[in-house]
C-alpha cells in the first residue's frame, strides 16, 4: 500500500534580528563563572570552530551549508564511534582545548551540565526566538536543572540538528496492506511465520531489542507517565501496568516465534541487512535507516508507525535528535550559536530530509515521494500534536546498560517482566533518588 497524499510542511521565514544579552557559565563544582555577551550577529573576521560528533547522517552536509552562508567560518568535524565518544566526551570537553560544538546526549552526557562544561543557551533562545523555531518536545528533553537530573525544566543546554522517529519498515513484496491495529500487525507477523519467513529482524545484540520494547510502550502506555519517568520527575516509575503489558507483549512475540532465537547474537547492522535482503517482513528501527534501505530495496520498502490497539492513531512515537551543545570555553560562542540557529532553517530542513532524517523545521515544504514521503506523512501528526517522546536511555546515565541486557534476558527467557522493570527503576532511583 503506497501513501499518495503528500506531507505538507509550510515555510516560515523568520525576521533577522540583532540582540545582545549576557550568558553566565559555571558548574556546581564551584568553577569560575564566565560572562558571555550573546548576539545574533556573525562578524566577518575569520573564525575556526571544531565540532565533535558521533552520528554521521546530516552533520557534514549541515556544516557545508552553514559555512557556505558564512564563508569566513571554518568548522572542522571530528567524528568518533559512539561507544568511544560516550566514554571520552567529558574528558575532551574538560580539556584546555575542547571542541567548540559537541553532539549531546542528555542521558549519557548529562555530567557535562553540572560540571559547567557547556553553555546555558537561554540568551540565544530569546535572541533567535528558538521556542517558535524548534518543536517544543525536541527542546524539552535537552533542557534540565543544573544537576541534570530533572529534564524538561530549567535551562536549554543543546539544540536539535535533525529529528528521528521510531517506526516499522516493511517489505511490500510480503506485506500487501499496512496494519491498522496492533492485532493486525501481529496477524501479519503470524502470516509471515506460517509462510516460512522471519517476521521481525531484530538486532538485540545492540539497541534493536529495546527499540521494539520502546515502540510497544509508546502505543500501550501513558505518554505523560512515561515522560515524567524519563524527565526524572519526583515519584515517577516505570513499574506500571502499561509497561508490564508492553514487556509481556514482547515476550509473547518471542514465544510465538515472531522474534528469532538468534536475535541476541545479531547486531543492528546485520538485522537491517537481513531485512534489506528480503529475509524478514518487518524491521523496527528509526528513520535514520531509510536512505540505506531505499537504496537496497527501492520501491519494495515502506514505513508506518507501530499501530495502537484501536484504529485511532495515538500520534505518539519515540524520537530524538542529533543535538549539539556549545563548550563553555569556546572563544566564539555567538558563531557556535549561529550554527545551532541554522539547524532550524528551511535550508537545513532540506539537508536533514535528504539525509533520511526528519527536519527540525516542521514548517518547511519538503516535497519528495516514496519512502521519505511516507516517513514524513507519519511524522507530521506526531510533531504537530507534540507527540515526540524521548528514548528510554535518556532516563539516567546508566540506563542503556540496563536496557540492552535486560531485553536480551527477556528474549532468552532468563529475565522476567518484573525483574526487567525493577532493574530499570533501580537505575533511575540511583540517579534521581527514590
Amino acid at each position: 500500500m503506497r501513501m499518495t497524499a503528500p506531507a505538507r510542511w509550510l515555510v516560515s521565514l523568520g525576521t533577522v534580528i540583532t540582540l545582545t544579552a549576557c550568558a553566565g557559565t559555571g558548574g556546581s563544582n564551584g568553577g569560575t563563572t564566565r560572562q558571555v555577551t550573546a548576539s545574533t550577529t556573525v562578524a566577518g573576521e575569520p573564525v575556526t570552530l571544531t565540532l565533535a560528533y558521533t552520528d554521521d547522517p546530516p552533520t557534514k552536509a549541515l556544516i557545508d551549508g552553514f559555512t557556505k552562508r558564512h564563508p569566513n567560518v571554518t568548522i572542522k568535524p571530528q567524528q568518533t564511534p559512539f561507544n568511544d565518544y560516550i566514554k571520552s566526551i567529558k574528558l575532551a570537553m574538560s580539556s584546555d582545548r575542547p571542541p567548540d560544538i559537541a553532539q549531546y546526549n542528555p542521558g549519557a552526557m548529562s555530567s557535562l551540565v553540572p560540571a559547567g562544561l557547556i553553555l546555558d543557551l537561554g540568551p540565544w533562545v530569546r535572541a533567535y526566538g528558538w521556542k517558535n523555531r524548534f518543536p517544543p518536545a525536541s527542546l524539552e528533553v535537552l533542557s534540565s536543572d543544573k544537576s541534570a537530573k530533572r529534564l524538561g525544566t530549567g535551562a536549554l543546554y543543546a539544540a536539535p540538528g535533525a529529528l528521528s522517529v521510531l517506526g516499522v519498515f516493511y517489505n511490500r513484496k510480503t506485506v500487501k496492506q499496512v496494519p491498522r491495529t496492533l492485532a493486525e500487525f501481529e496477524a501479519a507477523m503470524r502470516k509471515a511465520k506460517d509462510a516460512g519467513q522471519t517476521p521481525l529482524s531484530v538486532g538485540a545484540l545492540q539497541v534493536g531489542g529495546f527499540q521494539i520494547w520502546n515502540a510497544l510502550l509508546n502505543v500501550l502506555g501513558d505518554v505523560n507517565a512515561y515522560r515524567s519517568w524519563v524527565y526524572g520527575r519526583p515519584g515517577a516509575t516505570i513499574e506500571t501496568p502499561s509497561a508490564q503489558k508492553a514487556t509481556q507483549t514482547l515476550t509473547d512475540w518471542v514465544h510465538r516465534g515472531y522474534i528469532p532465537a538468534s536475535a541476541n547474537a545479531t547486531a543492528d547492522s546485520d538485522a537491517q541487512a537481513a531485512f534489506a535482503q528480503g529475509r524478514s517482513a518487518f524491521l523496527v528501527t528509526g528513520n535514520w535507516a531509510a536512505a540505506a534501505l531505499q537504496k537496497a530495496m527501492g520501491d519494495d520498502v515502506g514505513f508506518f508507525l507501530l499501530p495502537s490497539t484501536t484504529e485511532q492513531p495515538k500520534n505518539v512515537a519515540s524520537g530524538a535528535s542529533v543535538a549539539y551543545a556549545v563548550s563553555s570555553k569556546t572563544r566564539h560562542p555567538n558563531v557556535a550559536a549561529a550554527f545551532l540557529d541554522y539547524l532550524s532553517s528551511p535550508e537545513a530542513a532540506k539537508i536533514q530530509f535528504e539525509a533520511g532524517f526528519m527536519p527540525v523545521s516542521t514548517r518547511t515544504e519538503l516535497g519528495g515521494d516514496g519512502l521519505p514521503q511516507e516517513i514524513a506523512a507519519a511524522f507530521t501528526p506526531v510533531a504537530q500534536h507534540n507527540g515526540i517522546v524521548p528514548f528510554p536511555d535518556f532516563a539516567s546515565p546508566g540506563m542503556i546498560d540496563k536496557l540492552t541486557p535486560g531485553v536480551q534476558g527477556l528474549i532468552s527467557g532468563r529475565t522476567t517482566t518484573e525483574d526487567f522493570l525493577r532493574s530499570l527503576q533501580s537505575s533511575w532511583e540511583q540517579h534521581h533518588g527514590s
